[in-house]
């Protein structure tokens, strides 16, 4: 399975010169981690986290003072996304194998990764999204499985049985090329970790 099979397109983003008010607004308000910060080509220039908002913009608490304690000094928080923006800690293009970016995304902590083509931004891998794709329903992966292989050759043709993710397809032909590309559709399929092959029924009577 590559990047391109889970990725959600349509990004939400920002521009460096969003108030960072308004992307720790956005980032509450869509329940997101990260934003990915793009320019007016769409290019990739960096991403803003809960972290980068949050650096240097609570006050200490006045009270504090009245017990004659002198007033701390804290840097100017920055104004703009483009100030306080930080590189992604990890990112991906679109046919990266997606067992790479989870163990990426695992090595570094990450909670998401951008997915760009060259620079331009094109789509986000989240936690979320990996999470689901390993946990779809049995029944709806072998109905993705059999419909991808019934575009390739005759439905008659195939059988389908999928469990734990663990894809197991018979092939009334048991032509040998043709299960070398059954093997890389179902394995493309969200929700697939294996793809075996079983013996056509008719295999004994030869």
């Amino acid at each position: 399975m590559r990047v391109r099979d889970l990725m959600t397109r349509e990004v939400v983003t920002v521009s460096p010169e969003t108030p960072v008010r308004d992307a720790g607004a956005l980032l509450v308000a869509r329940g997101f981690t990260m934003l990915p910060v793009v320019d007016e080509r769409d290019d990739l220039v960096g991403v803003v986290t809960e972290a980068d908002v949050l650096r240097d913009r609570l006050p200490v608490d006045p009270r504090a003072l009245v017990h004659g304690e002198p007033p701390r000094r804290r840097p100017t928080p920055c104004r703009t996304v483009g100030e306080a923006m930080s590189g992604p800690a990890v990112s991906a293009s679109p046919g990266t194998d997606v067992a790479d970016l989870a163990r990426l995304m695992l090595d570094h902590a990450a909670r998401s990764a951008c997915v760009v083509d060259g620079k331009r931004l094109v789509g986000v891998v989240t936690r979320r999204d990996l999470l689901r794709a390993i946990s779809r329903d049995d029944h709806a992966v072998a109905a993705e499985v059999r419909r991808r292989l019934c575009v390739y050759a005759d439905a008659r043709r195939w059988a389908v049985s999928v469990v734990d993710g663990r894809a197991t397809i018979t092939d009334e032909l048991d032509d040998e090329r043709d299960r070398h590309v059954a093997a890389v559709l179902a394995a493309a399929v969200p929700g697939v970790v294996e793809v075996r092959f079983a013996e056509p029924r008719h295999a004994g009577r030869r």
